[in-house]
């Protein structure tokens, strides 16, 4: 039996299962020989609809060529090498068809040899892979290029975005140990709306009509949870009841808030060049918004110290602000933004800086990600004042877990804390009206 025999694809493996390595070596040397047949130049110009057909067209003549008869292809299999090749040069090579799947809310790519992907809040592993670390990196190089951003041995991570707004991180050897990492937050082309939540079984229509109502009245609010627990995707909810008629200035480290409105400013943040040099944060944007006449500010994630901006910004005329941030509870979330202001290095004494945040934050919402991957409304509380040296809040609505099924899946409760919020005369003051029996104790509502 001759080498060439030895190495062939069994037919049926591409469809089977993981494909052996010189199915990818295969078509390596198809994308090479295609790049060398083509004009380069134009390719950004020209539409991807167009460009497939004359991609297949190539590929197939390359496939005909004698050198790529030593590794036979079934009907199935030759279609998606084909498929792939278009992907190769179009798109993100191996990630695309993730990319345009709905379902797929994360894509992660550990190393070149696995590709996981999030479906429904469940992890899963695929059968696509890279040919090796030269080939991921290729792919890395075009996504961060994109956004004008730079990786190399000297700058071993980035943020960067997908052209839909999808986030991307990746880090790199030396830093990564392994290989280079990939990771995908993906954000559907049609964003959710409360509609969706409701449906979801995120919350329930008495706290969609209540989160409504506190947009429209003008209340600030700081969303908190964990990674992945849908913190953006309820900040675009929420910006969907801004009156189209005010000026909204989002700040972001990674641009990702979808806001509808026309009305809207978009601010990113910015590394440091090669040099060391240029470096624009978070708190550098915060500072000049406050120049940009906004009636609202949007601030995706605080991290650091523009934690102080924002809060200065808060309580100096700009109501109906929203941020997030990570915590584990809403109590961690206070004392995380504490901490955060802390780190701008301003000598305020923790009574007053504790004052300070009462003053300018009204609402905390906190969402989870449960075991089931379902994300809930864990709680929503009112901040009061100050008792003491203490930030005092109360609890209007909670989501309790009572169970799970034989099939994995999570059910609770929603429960109504019989506490009339302090912010309902601001919504008789903004003409947002919510029916008494909204905080009825005795209501409860199973999920």
């Amino acid at each position: 039996m001759s080498v060439a025999e030895q190495r062939q694809i069994r037919p049926g493996a591409a469809i089977r299962g993981r494909m052996p390595e010189e199915y990818f070596e295969l078509k390596s040397r198809i994308h090479s020989r295609l790049l060398d047949m083509m004009d380069l130049s134009i390719l950004d110009t020209l539409d991807p609809s167009s460009m497939k057909p004359q991609i297949r067209v190539l590929v197939e003549k390359i496939l005909s060529e004698s050198r790529s008869k030593d590794v036979p292809l079934n009907m199935n299999e030759r279609e998606r090498l084909l498929k792939e090749i278009q992907d190769e040069v179009l798109g993100l090579g191996p990630l695309e068809p993730y990319l345009q799947d709905p379902t797929v809310s994360d894509v992660l790519v550990n190393t070149y040899k696995r590709i996981y992907v999030e479906r429904y809040g469940k992890l899963e592993l695929t059968d696509s892979r890279f040919k090796d670390d030269e080939h991921l990196m290729k792919i890395i190089y075009k996504i961060v290029s994109a956004v004008g951003r730079r990786i190399d041995e000297s700058s071993p991570k980035v943020d960067a975005r997908l052209d839909d707004g999808s986030r991307v991180n990746v880090i790199i050897p030396p830093l990564a140990l392994d290989g280079p990492i990939l990771s995908i937050r993906r954000f559907a082309v049609d964003p959710l709306e409360m509609d969706d939540l409701l449906n979801f079984g995120t919350l329930i229509p008495e706290i969609g009509e209540i989160l409504k109502g506190i947009v429209k009245s003008r209340l600030n609010i700081l969303i908190s949870g964990g990674t992945g627990s849908g913190k953006t995707t309820l900040l675009n909810v929420l910006s969907r009841f801004i009156p189209a008629d005010e000026r909204i200035v989002t700040i972001e480290d990674t641009a990702e808030l979808q806001l509808k409105q026309d009305h809207v400013i978009r601010l990113e943040t910015r590394p440091p060049n090669i040099e060391g040099k240029g470096e624009v944060t978070q708190r550098d944007l915060v500072k000049n918004t406050l120049r940009m006449r906004p009636d609202r500010i949007i601030v995706g994630e605080v991290r650091g110290e523009e934690a102080f901006d924002m809060l200065q910004a808060m309580n100096t005329g700009h109501d109906g602000s929203l941020t997030t941030i990570h915590a584990n509870s809403p109590r961690d979330a206070l004392i995380r933004l504490e901490s955060m202001v802390a780190m701008a290095g301003l000598d305020i004494p923790t009574e007053f800086l504790r004052r300070y945040i009462a003053s300018a934050l009204n609402i905390i919402v906190h969402l989870a990600r449960l075991a089931d991957g379902t994300r809930k409304l864990m709680s929503l509380q009112e901040i009061t004042g100050m008792e003491g040296n203490i930030v005092t809040t109360q609890e209007i609505f909670s989501f309790r877990q009572t169970s799970i099924d034989a099939a994995g899946r999570i059910h609770g409760r929603f429960v109504v804390h019989g506490v009339r919020p302090k912010f309902i005369e601001r919504f008789k003051i903004s003409g947002v009206s919510v029916p008494y029996d909204f905080f009825d104790p005795s209501k409860t509502v199973i999920i």
